[in-house]
Order: structure tokens, then sequence, then C-alpha cells
């Protein structure tokens, strides 16, 4: 029974109507990276940022998971071993297409932090500056977004999983984001086989032992029906 790693980018979800990070036009388009994803930022015009995640997460709710999403949960569902999804979105939309088990490596917009207690709570479509935290009271609230300049969640447990997969896939990574980027290293290192699946090759493409390349609602579904197929 495999052991299945699958990383997640932006890629899987811009079929659902979300832009990439690096789409020419766009919420991300307007902004420099330095202004609204990084501690520096918020504390310079919280304002600012907080306005950027409330439209992403706004864009986010109307979004819906596509066959891509849908895919990735029933791999989970049906695959005689163990699935686990690690995610750099932000967004919801493999928990809405039926994912359980899911690592949100880069944070979500569905949950707010507490700037002081580090206490999570479930975020308002519309956050404002100066919401206080449930917990301590303090008028600290920011997006649980991992910025620039911050550690990634669960790095511990995702490492784990990596050094005893038998499968680890990317899907639709640009491979120029650390530590993402080291991860199709680290499980080819324990002696997993390594898939990207993408429009085209990543920054990190050439360290995969093979790749599927295309619209993520094709290639996912293709794919998973291929491991399930082969139970």
């Amino acid at each position: 029974m495999s052991k299945i790693i699958i990383l997640t980018g932006a890629g899987i979800s811009a079929e659902s109507g979300i832009e990439t990070f690096r789409a020419e036009t766009g919420l991300w388009a307007q902004h420099r990276v330095e202004d609204v994803a990084t501690p520096e930022g918020f504390l310079r015009d919280p304002q600012l940022v907080v306005d950027f995640y409330n439209a992403r997460r706004a864009q986010a709710a109307e979004a819906q998971p596509n066959a891509a999403h849908k895919a990735l949960a029933r791999l989970e569902a049906e695959h005689r071993g163990d699935v686990l999804v690690v995610t750099q979105n932000v967004d919801d939309l493999h928990e809405r297409g039926g994912t359980q088990n899911l690592i949100h490596m880069h944070g979500a917009l569905n949950s707010a932090l507490c700037g002081r207690c580090d206490h999570r709570w479930p975020a308002p479509l519309q956050m404002a500056v100066g919401n206080a935290c449930p917990a301590c009271d303090a008028p600290a609230a920011r997006p649980d977004i991992v910025w620039f300049g911050e550690m990634p969640y669960q790095m511990e447990r995702i490492f784990t999983a990596l050094g005893q997969a038998d499968i680890f896939a990317a899907i639709g990574t640009s491979g120029n984001v650390y530590p993402a980027a080291g991860f199709v290293a680290e499980a080819a290192g324990a002696g997993a086989q390594t898939l990207e699946i993408n429009l085209e090759p990543s920054a990190v493409g050439s360290q995969f032992d093979k790749a599927l390349l295309g619209p993520a609602t094709q290639t996912v579904t293709a794919w998973v029906e291929d491991i399930l197929n082969s139970n």
C-alpha cells in the first residue's frame, strides 16, 4: 500500500478562476509583494494588507473546486494507502472538493491569527484593522497567512511524510519558492517516485522522474484514474 504525498500550487486552482501569483492581471499584479506579503508591509500599512486579503478572500469564496480538486479527494478516499495533500494555496478549494488529510503550509484565507498570542479563529469575510482577538482581547488580528520571511506551517510533519513517501507528485507549482521547491529532492533522496503535473515544466522540473503536461483538470484526473486502476 503506497504512501502518496502531493504538493499543490496555484496552478491547481487557476481553472477555478483564482489568479496565480505571477499572473499579469488580477490582484497580485496591482501590488508589490513587499507591500502586501511581508510582516514589514503589514506594519507599514495594515489597511492596505487587510484590504488585499479581504479581496482575495472574497474571490476565493466565489470560486468552486474543479475536477482536479475532486480527483485528489477521490484518490484519498479510494487509494489503499495513505494520501497527504500539502498545499501552498490559501484558498479552501481542497476542503470543499472533499480532501480531508491536508496541510496548508502557507496558511489560509478563512483563518485569522492573533499577532500577540498566536490564537487562531475563523476569519470574517471582511476583516478590519484592529479586530480584537477572541482569546486575549488584543487588537492584533491579522490574516493567517505565511508571509515572505516567515516559517511555513507544519514543516516537521511534512518532512517526515516526504521521508516515508513512495510517490511524490507536485501539481501546478512554479518551483521558485522554497522550501516547497526542495520537496522533490527530499522525496527522491528517500526513494520515492516523483512526478510533476503542470502546464509547463517548473524551475525544478528536471529533478522529477516523469512529467504530465496540460491543464490540471485533465492531467490530474487521468493520473488519479491510473493510480486507482493499479491498486
